[in-house]
């Protein structure tokens, strides 16, 4: 047994944990007739795809990882859910042409048209920038369409078991139900022949094994069969039904839908089947304290995280903490960006215990790089918020300045993280940055750093730098009552921000010709 596999055995991280889950289900492996452990995630294409519906597929991932160590090697799968037949209920907020989609609300996804005009309906454009997005990360995974299920008859069975029954899927819905809700209440819904539109009727069960309901359309009675893609579940009972159809055995989901659990878990024991185990996880807010959705299009979107910080950075926020509330807002971006480094060089130098609780051995499958970039993103960020230094090319002369030998070529790693802090500084930091004038004894400390950088050369080193940052902010002379004024008065004076980067690296990086040009700013600022 590999040091691995024993410290996964005792690993209280929490994919090893929910991985344990799994390990109970089947204490002797799950039967080979039974096929592969089956995890699924599950996403709903009424609006564009943000890193809301992505972190279920990277979490489970990872869970399905740490069976697979728990197991050696166990077979698994991953489906990627979508449930891209259900009816548009409402328009969502942030896509084009809005009109044309509120001519066709209560149609099934897939039948109606791509409002940006890209593919052949609204769930194949959605459906795309999903996959688009886990194929970028390399995720092993199997997508599949819950129209292309339906209609394709996959479902067929299962949709047999739903009308056999009937009656006792209601006795456990009715009660959940408000008394308007309940009294048109159906598990079916059939899709009019007349107008394409999930109807959302009172259902009469004709013949079960024939698959034949009956309903009124537009006061017309109909009786037409739910096969094929003739009909579609309800979620609550969709979600049960799909569990037993594909047999799965793990699927985690967001606090929002722990009743909704409960009730399909009871409708899966109903249909023959078993509810899958799974980790009810918190949920992601904006920065008004609000939950993302899809419709709304608040929170962040894919593109915009990886416009402003790494895919890696991604992963890390999204690994810690998946059982409390957390933010999601491009704030978090900075601070996910530089402890995933920290955590991935301190990976390193831990025993296998440790590194199984680190976040990036899962992020990485347990193969973490070596080494981190020369400058840390929130040292970048100070650098690029100054006046004049959005340019990529200029930020990269002050690194190899920094760091001799490094280029674009030889740390394409450090190269992206320059494009992340030109858009984060330009877009973000830069326009709220204001410069106060320096007061007081400040104004004596300033003109000594001044002058003490003045006696330096300019490869002077970072540690060289900061000893004499300290050594003014420790003098009496100037009278701060701690070092924290002082450098609080430094990023204030010299950076226009509360909070700041260590400043001998600061200065390092920026160059002492160009700190003392700052520092003559804030002087002449002297009233």
């Amino acid at each position: 047994m590999s040091a691995y596999h024993e410290a996964a055995l005792r690993s209280k991280a929490w994919p090893f944990e929910e991985a344990r889950k799994l390990i109970k289900r089947y204490r002797d492996g799950k039967p080979e007739s039974a096929g592969p452990v089956l995890f699924e995630t599950g996403y709903g294409p009424s609006g564009l795809p943000h890193i809301g519906t992505f972190q279920e597929v990277f979490r489970t991932t990872l869970v399905r990882r740490a069976y697979e160590t728990l197991t050696g090697g166990a077979p698994t799968r991953l489906v990627a859910f979508s449930d891209d037949m259900d009816g548009l209920r409402k328009v969502p907020d942030n896509v084009p042409n809005p009109d044309m989609l509120r001519e066709h609300l209560g149609k099934p996804l897939t039948q109606i048209p791509d409002p940006f005009g890209k593919f052949e309906s609204f769930a194949h454009h959605n459906n795309a920038m999903l996959r688009a997005f886990l194929d970028q990360f390399g995720f092993d995974y199997e997508f599949v369409s819950s129209t292309e299920r339906y209609q394709g008859g996959h479902f067929d069975e299962a949709l047999r078991g739903v009308l056999r029954n009937y009656q006792a899927i209601l006795d456990i819905m009715l009660p959940t139900l408000r008394a308007e809700r309940a009294a048109t209440y159906s598990p079916v819904m059939p899709i009019s022949a007349k107008s394409g539109v999930v109807l959302q009727v009172p259902v009469e069960v004709v013949d079960a094994e024939a698959g034949i309901v009956r309903f009124v359309d537009e006061g017309e009675t109909i009786e037409q069969s739910i096969l094929g893609g003739g009909a579609k579940l309800q979620w609550k009972v969709d979600w049960a039904m799909r569990w037993v159809a594909l047999g799965v055995d793990y699927e985690m989901y967001g606090k929002d839908l722990t009743d909704s659990g409960v009730q399909s878990g009871k409708i899966a024991r109903v249909l023959g089947g078993q509810k899958p185990e799974g980790m009810i996880y918190e949920m992601f807010l904006d920065e008004k304290g609000e939950k993302i959705s899809k419709s709304k299009g608040n929170g962040l979107s894919i593109d915009e995280w990886l416009r402003y910080g790494s895919e890696n950075s991604l992963a890390f926020y999204i690994y810690r903490e998946p059982k409390a509330a957390k933010q999601l807002s491009l704030s978090v971006v900075p601070r996910a960006v530089d402890e995933y480094f920290q955590f991935r060089d301190s990976w390193h130098n831990q025993d296998a215990d440790k590194r199984l609780g680190n976040p990036a051995h899962h992020i990485h499958a347990g193969e973490v790089p070596e080494g981190s970039p020369p400058v840390s993103f929130g040292l970048l960020l100070n650098v690029v918020s100054l006046p004049g230094m959005d340019d990529k090319d200029l930020v990269w002369g002050f690194v190899q300045k920094y760091a001799p030998g490094v280029s674009p070529q030889t740390h394409p790693e450090l190269d992206s993280l320059i494009d992340n802090a030109v858009n984060y500084g330009r877009d973000f930091v830069a326009p709220t940055l204001k410069r106060r004038a320096p007061v007081g004894a400040e104004v004596d400390a300033l003109r000594t750093l001044d002058a003490e950088l003045a006696a330096l050369s300019e490869d002077a080193t970072a540690e060289d730098i900061q000893n004499i940052v300290y050594a003014i902010g420790k003098d009496e002379a100037f009278g701060f009552g701690n070092l924290r004024d002082w450098f609080k008065a430094l990023y204030e004076t010299l950076l226009g921000s509360e909070q700041g980067p260590r400043m001998g690296s600061f200065i390092a990086l920026y160059g002492i010709a160009n700190t003392r040009t700052l520092i003559a700013q804030a002087l002449d600022s002297v009233a």
